[in-house]
């Protein structure tokens, strides 16, 4: 499994869990958290920075 699918299903079963045992807004700030942070570092790196992992990402899937 790789490791973006491990942190797809980890975010996904937090997500869960914090709608399941937190109150209303509470759980919805918990999955925004959840979900917007990789979209967010994402956009914090530098051009050159991803492109290099776009590069190693697509390298380790022939392996």
């Amino acid at each position: 499994m790789s490791p973006l699918a491990k942190y797809y299903i980890g975010a996904g079963i937090g997500s869960l869990l914090a709608i399941w045992l937190l109150p209303g807004l509470i759980s919805f700030l918990v999955v925004v958290g959840l979900l917007g942070a990789p979209v967010v570092a994402w956009f914090m790196l530098d051009e050159s920075q991803r492109r290099r992992l776009l590069r190693l990402r697509r390298r380790g899937i022939g392996r």
